[in-house]
């Protein structure tokens, strides 16, 4: 990766989330269940009848997608568009805030929530415990226009800023019960990703936010964990203190996985490893055995339930059909992995990105 903008302007420490780590229950330590996206087995996803009946079955954790609409106000969804959960075909940065809050889910009508309806709801007394996974959701350029520099991949760019700076003022604008909001709040980044990926599509490109110091820029007091899919990429971070790890649990299915929780768990006084999205009954028990911090489930009543269950002398045998699907997984991404080698190149240098983040 060539020499460019240092990541970040001064040496800083990125916070350690302890709130995140695995915890002692009854039945002896485990993971964390987090609900994806809210209770959403049963619930139309990122809506707060999801995230209401995800706390009231008990959960330690909430996982919510964040974009920014037109005028700036941070709301909960996953899809950049309306068009899956509430059958609209806008895009939410193109919508105001006036026009958004009209709309309801196509399933069990539900209103799109802010980010600041959930905090308000969170500082309800008896849920300080609860903390939230924040998934936040970058708009991609098209290849050409990372390439080039277009006008398009610029306003891209300033969506970015725009959006960090508008999490931080939503944080800032809801005020917590007791424990302060950065003992609650994970921030769930693809950016080190996302700027590396620009930076390999064009060495030579300078964009005016780089991603992963917007954390820092405007957020930061509150700890980092890096989203991804790719067992390699993930392991670098390794090399980089206090960032944690979300990774998406059927890729880490097979030696190479099984290589970096055990490197991960020879650091694990300071990062977290967390797993997505895990629904099915034996693949909960078996990241209950592989002794990660938490599990992202659609499901959580069930995680709940096998987690209180689990017995760590069980004999654990997967199904012909799941380890298909396993198969099918990693086969989808060592082609997409291999083409985009060929095409773009892949690897970081993880040294200099260190040295950016450190200094």
């Amino acid at each position: 990766m060539a020499e460019s903008t240092p990541l970040l302007d001064k040496k800083r420490e990125t916070p350690l989330p302890t709130f995140t780590f695995a915890k002692d229950t009854p039945h002896g330590k485990r993971p964390q269940a987090i609900a994806h996206r809210g209770y959403k087995a049963t619930h139309p996803e990122n809506t707060m009848g999801a995230f209401k009946a995800a706390v009231d079955l008990g959960v330690d954790a909430l996982e919510v997608d964040l974009h920014m609409s037109k005028d700036g106000v941070v709301v909960l969804s996953h899809d950049p568009t309306l068009k899956r959960c509430f059958g609209k075909d806008d895009r939410i940065v193109d919508c105001n805030w006036e026009y958004l809050q009209t709309l309801r889910t196509l399933k069990s009508p539900q209103p799109m929530p802010r980010l600041h309806d959930l905090l308000e709801y969170l500082t309800t007394p008896g849920l300080e415990d609860i903390w939230i996974l924040l998934d936040i959701k970058l708009l991609l350029p098209s290849l050409t226009d990372a390439m080039l520099g277009t006008k398009t991949a610029k306003k891209l760019d300033d969506y970015a800023e725009d959006l960090f700076r508008a999490i931080a003022a939503t944080l800032a604008d809801a005020k917590p019960s007791s424990r302060p909001w950065n003992e609650r709040i994970l921030l769930g980044c693809w950016a080190v990703s996302l700027y590396v990926y620009l930076r390999l599509l064009n060495p030579n490109l300078r964009l005016k936010a780089k991603y992963l110091p917007l954390c820092t820029k405007y957020l930061p007091e509150y700890p980092i964990t890096h989203i991804g899919f790719s067992v390699d990429y993930a392991r670098q971070f390794l090399k980089v203190p206090r960032v944690g790890l979300n990774l998406f649990q059927k890729l880490i299915v097979g030696p190479r996985g099984a290589s970096l929780i055990r490197e991960v768990k020879q650091q694990k006084a300071e990062r977290t490893l967390l797993f997505w999205t895990v629904n099915e009954e034996y693949w909960m028990k078996w990241s209950i055995r592989q002794e990660v911090d938490g599990v992202i489930t659609d499901d959580p009543e069930k995680y709940l339930e096998v987690r209180k269950t689990y017995d760590k002398d069980e004999a654990l045998r997967q199904s012909w059909a799941s380890w298909k699907g396993i198969l099918g997984w990693h086969w989808h991404f060592v082609k997409y992995g291999f083409s985009f080698r060929v095409k773009h190149g892949f690897w970081v240098n993880v040294q200099k990105v260190r040295k950016h983040l450190e200094g």
